[in-house]
């Protein structure tokens, strides 16, 4: 039985568990899946699932989505995605060390994209070695690749679009960032804070102590006691779209119809003073 359908999840097909992924791995029918490592390179070098290709993406953000810019940014890792194998005809899975923010921000690319089959290995590789599964040191270029993706705009939100959602009750904006972050004592841009009236759930929570995804029941639970129901719309943000995009594929696992990440985060709202601001630990008092 799928792994995701036994966790109770609207939408199993996006995430699979090690012992799901190793045949697939050594099916001799075609296709098989472009496994993508988001590792750190020293992390890939000391030992990986075997096929697997290193793509770094860490510390590639965005800071700027009017359209410009947001353009040459996406144009750019379109084009990444494609020199590292990224095919249409081939499904992709993703991983990092646990179902962590490199991985599914990758995932969150791969869906922007219209990739029609992309997953992420429940649990990451951690969970694939405590499987006893192989490692090696081998790797071998990327297969060739000229994809061109078919932009899927829903899936993203501009600064634009933040500014238009505050105070809308058919959309909520979601903080996933640390609870020092949210509240201002910690201050990673221009200006500390939070978007105003943002919801805020550490994208920490929706993990296990195993690092792979909660079961729905749980995730379900703790998303709509913050007010962040599937009859609404969410954004979610970050600082540049890491952990935002971890909470964004808990609410597509758990079927969520209208989820947008704001890619640019706190980063381009924090550093913008003509974006609001409040500061949610010093208006409670």
């Amino acid at each position: 039985m799928y792994d995701g359908r036994m966790k109770g999840y609207a939408n199993p097909q996006l995430v699979l568990s090690p012992k799901e992924l190793a045949p697939l791995l050594e099916a001799a029918a075609a296709p098989r899946p472009l496994l993508l490592d988001l590792r750190p390179p020293e992390a890939y070098a000391a030992g990986h699932i075997p096929t697997a290709i290193h793509l770094d993406l860490w510390g590639v953000s965005l800071i700027d989505t009017d359209p410009a810019p947001l353009n040459a940014f996406m144009w750019m890792i379109e084009h990444v995605l494609a020199v590292h194998g990224v095919d249409a005809t081939m499904p992709v899975v993703v991983y990092d060390e646990q179902s962590g923010v490199r991985a599914a921000r990758a995932f969150w690319f791969l869906e922007y994209f219209g990739h029609p089959s992309v997953r992420l290995l429940d649990g990451g590789f951690n969970a694939w070695a405590a499987a006893g599964l192989p490692v090696t040191q081998d790797a071998a270029p990327p297969p060739t690749s000229e994809w061109i993706g078919t932009r899927i705009e829903r899936t993203l939100a501009t600064w634009k679009d933040v500014k238009h959602a505050i105070g809308r009750a058919d959309t909520v904006i979601l903080d996933t960032r640390s609870d020092a972050e949210h509240e201002g004592s910690l201050i990673r841009a221009r200006r500390g804070g939070a978007v105003p009236g943002a919801a805020h759930i550490e994208w920490t929570r929706n993990l296990a102590g195993s690092g792979e995804f909660k079961p729905a029941e749980e995730l379900k639970k703790m998303y709509a006691d913050a007010g962040v129901t599937p009859d609404r719309e969410v954004i979610t943000y970050c600082q540049g779209g890491y952990r935002a995009a971890n909470s964004y594929l808990a609410l597509r696992l758990l079927g969520y119809p209208r989820v947008r990440m704001y890619i640019g985060s706190w980063k381009e709202w924090g550093d913008r003073e003509d974006l609001p601001v409040e500061l949610p630990g010093r208006d409670q008092r």
